[in-house]
């Protein structure tokens, strides 16, 4: 992003004088395990500041607190899919991050997404892909494919796990099913509910914490995603992970700061933090999910740089598929579906 100099200039000294004087507070709203420790203590060193962090475990949760107000955070990390509600009903402020001194650094293909144009209210936490993680001990074939768990071969029977998020499991039930994401048609999402019906049989679990199970015998493959599925294999060199031939999506978590954050200008200050190439990677290498931030990369462990899980191969990289939300009247359709394979 070009900017004029002389607004530059005077953002430039925006952000130092808000440097200077920072100090006090700042209360972080995140996915549980999903925040560098290091990260935390450098920025609280570097600028005064005593952060606190309180774990959510889904997009759902998250929004519906966010929901009540006065919850006491300052920011939030929502997926790409639940940022339209956030910008929608007014509940983050616009910080205009893409034109704060480190908003440069954000990659080409993050900076301006259709779920915030020019990057206004948020900055990518990290991006990632959905997909399936195999034991290769226990299935030798194709792992490209949802039909690992949808339709498993006898290897993988009583075996799987399914992570609780409707969104990506609906998904690789209605592509696997030829279908189009959000698609409300009648026969297929029948289709789909009678496969995710026959389906269950074989699944071990329906659970976040079945993914760490891979491996162990319990679990031998998972709805998963590509850091997870890395973190995996590094512990296990038999994990494998697939993107499905059927269609696969990718997305990014973003840090937005809440409208009535008590801490604004500290809020606005992480994010611009959390932009610099090498803040960047001390989250990567702590999740294992890439950065969106040009140069990240260079700090990497060097288990990270060249993985096979962070790279969307070139060959498949046509089936991948930006998740969204659907209308609500579909996002309802879908939830009575899932909610029936739950019980």
């Amino acid at each position: 992003m070009k900017l004029h100099s002389i607004a530059f200039a005077t953002l430039a000294f925006a952000v130092s004088t808000t440097v200077a004087s920072a100090e006090g507070k700042l209360s972080i709203y995140n996915w549980g395990n999903y925040t560098s420790p290091e990260l935390i203590t450098k920025f609280e060193k570097e600028y005064d500041v005593d952060v606190t962090i309180t774990d959510f475990d889904s997009n759902d949760t998250a929004l519906a607190k966010i929901r009540q107000g006065y919850t006491g955070f300052d920011v939030v990390v929502p997926s790409q899919s639940f940022m339209p509600i956030y910008i929608g009903e007014g509940l983050i402020a616009e910080t205009n991050p893409g034109q704060m001194e480190n908003g440069k650094n954000i990659a080409e293909d993050w900076a301006n997404p259709d779920f915030d144009p020019g990057r206004k209210y948020s900055v990518p936490w990290l991006w990632y892909t959905s997909g399936v993680t195999v034991n290769t001990e226990d299935y030798d074939g194709d792992v490209n494919t949802w039909g690992l768990l949808l339709d498993p071969p006898e290897s993988l029977k009583g075996k799987i796990n399914i992570v609780p998020e409707m969104n990506d499991i609906m998904y690789a039930a209605i592509r696997y099913s030829g279908g189009d994401w959000c698609s409300n048609d009648k026969a297929l999402l029948k289709k789909v509910h009678t496969l995710l019906k026959d389906a269950k049989q074989y699944w071990a679990s329906i659970d976040y914490s079945g993914i760490e199970k891979i491996g162990t015998g319990d679990i031998a493959a998972s709805l998963d995603w590509s850091g997870s599925a890395l973190k995996r294999r590094l512990g296990n060199p038999k994990i494998a992970f697939g993107f499905p031939k059927e269609g696969f999506t990718y997305g990014s978590d973003n840090i937005v700061v809440l409208k009535d954050a008590p801490n604004m200008e500290n809020a606005k200050l992480f994010q611009n933090f959390l932009m610099d190439p090498e803040n960047a990677a001390l989250n990567s290498a702590y999740t294992r999910y890439p950065a969106a931030i040009e140069g990240a990369e260079d700090f990497y462990p060097d288990d990270m740089k060249g993985a096979p899980e962070l790279s969307i191969p070139e060959a498949v990289r046509s089936n991948g598929e930006l998740l969204r939300l659907c209308d609500p009247d579909t996002t309802a359709l879908y939830g009575r579906i899932w909610l029936d394979i739950q019980k």
